[in-house]
């Protein structure tokens, strides 16, 4: 037999079709044409040149029973995951007792090892055979055997034509453009193992009808995987677009994100991934709520939720916490878990959003490469550094990821610049966005990031208040003091806030105050005028649709209480 695998190349001008009329049949492999319905053709001698032997083989341990006893694809996820981790355990308790000198061979075949000799994932097994008239010499007693070392169960052959398969498949193509130089040589042999037989045969009547007979979701992630192995691009698609239109489960979702790579990697797939992705995202968007949940979540699924840009989060900071501790829960062992955060997980924590504070302590986490944390800080240091106007440049053209994309934070960030001489100081800058003021009607507040001067924490809320004197909404600004220590600060502030059309910061109120813990300071109408004006088109704070506000605060003296 002369082997003819997914990666077979075409061969001389023997073919039995003409290729470019084959190809022109399926929009996957022409500019144009349409799906064509073939399905009277199908396994019919009447309309087929070839006849495919099908040679089916026990399959691996972890497929025979993927099935069994589910009735849906949650259940088969919940069992695939149960197996996979019996057969790890397995494997572990095997390479406990066996010794280097024990060797697996294909005279002894065993079944827990099969997987070593099979194909059953990677490319498909394909032959032609070159003497389909019976004259075959007689073989063995091995015969039963494949060259994987497992045996032939049964054999099926059905007819087909190699024009119609050839043009749904770059596989067939190559399958019947490479050895088969006599007009008689009409037999082509796949290898394929038991679990996949149904998914198959699905597939070959898809080829010539462009339809399922199935809406079984198992059955269709099967098909789904026999199309990726078999390259059939408008098949995978098909079932993509029936598996999306079916309810999904987390479940679910994780299996779909968790298909092989070859599979997962497809662009015909992408929509399903997509899917998935946006389920998990959108079901642990409050990320505190399902804590425990998100905690017991694979490697895929709190990849998924990283990636989105809603999750409801206090602050990049808490992203960061939260990644570490799940890293530390699933990969015990540290320098598995340093690889695993730094090729996988480190991506999607957004560094040019933590604190500073928060940036120092992650140059010494001992669960991070020091290089890759070095190299993070920097890049969010220097990203802070920008001007509003290069950070939004900066973040439209990241094309990898989006770690210069801003979340939607609980607490917005802050910038702040301290100073520890004559007194210590700090000058906070908070922008916020025009809708984001535009929700804070007719009574909601926003907070900023906590930010510290003197060992204390504080934070900066903006406010839509009702004026007390002239009873109209208006916008107003409040600094307030976190409850924790046990000091008092008398602490000299002042609002202010850049105006068109300078640009520049024009100070709004001017106050001290001795702040206690969880205290907190203001002006109910920062700039005097009603909501209605503050938010207009033609009002003067807001600047290419942000409000610049700045907070400068000065500690005179401190005393304990």
């Amino acid at each position: 037999m002369k082997e003819a695998g997914a990666g077979a190349v075409g061969g001389g001008g023997g073919d039995l079709f003409d290729h470019r009329a084959a190809l022109a049949m399926d929009p996957d492999f022409s500019q144009g044409g349409g799906e064509q319905n073939f399905e009277f053709a199908f396994n019919s001698s009447n309309f087929s040149d070839r006849v495919l032997r099908i040679e089916i083989i026990a399959g691996p341990p972890e497929s025979r029973t993927d099935r069994d006893g589910c009735s849906s694809i949650a259940d088969w996820a919940r069992h695939r995951k149960r197996r996979r981790d019996d057969i790890k355990k397995e494997k572990a308790a095997e390479f406990s007792v066996y010794n280097s000198e024990q060797i697996v061979n294909c005279d002894q075949p065993d079944t827990e090892d099969a997987g070593t000799y099979e194909n059953h994932d990677g490319e498909a097994v394909a032959m032609i055979e070159e003497t389909p008239s019976g004259d075959e010499p007689s073989n063995s007693s091995d015969s039963s055997w494949s060259m994987d070392c497992s045996p032939v169960l049964r054999i099926k052959s059905i007819f087909i034509s190699s024009a119609i398969l050839a043009a749904k498949s770059p596989f067939f193509y190559k399958l019947f453009s490479n050895g088969m130089r006599e007009s008689d040589q009409r037999h082509a042999t796949l290898r394929i193992n038991a679990p996949e037989e149904t998914a198959l045969m699905e597939l070959l009547s898809f080829m010539y009808s462009g339809k399922l007979s199935t809406t079984s979701p198992t059955t269709l992630l099967d098909v789904l995987m026999a199309a990726d192995k078999f390259e059939v691009a408008s098949c995978m698609r098909h079932c993509c677009q029936l598996l999306r239109s079916l309810s999904m489960t987390t479940e679910s979702a994780l299996l779909y994100l968790e298909l092989p790579s070859t599979v997962s990697m497809a662009s015909a797939v992408q929509p399903l991934t997509d899917t998935a992705k946006e389920f998990l995202s959108n079901k642990y968007r409050d990320i505190t709520k399902f804590q425990e949940e998100v905690m017991n979540l694979p490697l895929s699924g709190i990849e998924a939720i990283l990636s989105s840009d809603d999750i409801q989060v206090a602050s990049e900071d808490a992203v960061y916490d939260l990644v570490l501790k799940w890293a530390r829960s699933q990969y015990p062992e540290v320098e598995e878990r340093r690889e695993i955060l730094g090729s996988r997980l480190c991506r999607l924590v957004r560094f040019p959003y933590m604190t500073c504070r928060k940036l120092r302590k992650v140059l010494t986490c001992n669960d991070l490469d020091h290089e890759l944390a070095s190299k993070a800080v920097l890049e969010a240091l220097f990203f802070k550094s920008e001007t509003p106007h290069r950070q939004r440049i900066l973040a439209s053209e990241e094309s990898t990821n989006r770690r210069f994309v801003e979340r939607a934070y609980k607490y917005r960030p802050v910038k702040v610049v301290e100073f520890e001489l004559p007194h210590p100081q700090c000058i906070v800058y908070l922008d916020l966005k025009r809708e984001e003021c535009a929700n804070l009607f007719p009574s909601g507040r926003v907070y900023s990031q906590a930010f510290h001067l003197g060992g204390q924490g504080f934070f900066l809320s903006a406010h839509c208040n009702m004026d007390q004197q002239s009873s109209f909404h208006c916008f107003g600004l409040f600094l307030g003091m976190q409850e924790k220590g046990s000091v008092s600060f008398t602490v000299d502030y002042e609002f202010a806030a850049r105006t068109r059309p300078a640009g520049e910061f024009v100070s709004k109120y001017k106050g001290y105050y001795t702040f206690t813990g969880g205290k907190a300071v203001g002006y109910r109408n920062l700039f005097a005028i009603p909501w209605t004006s503050f938010m207009a088109d033609d009002s003067l704070y807001f600047i290419n649709g942000v409000l610049h506000l700045r907070a400068e605060l000065t500690i005179k003296q401190s005393q304990p209480q």
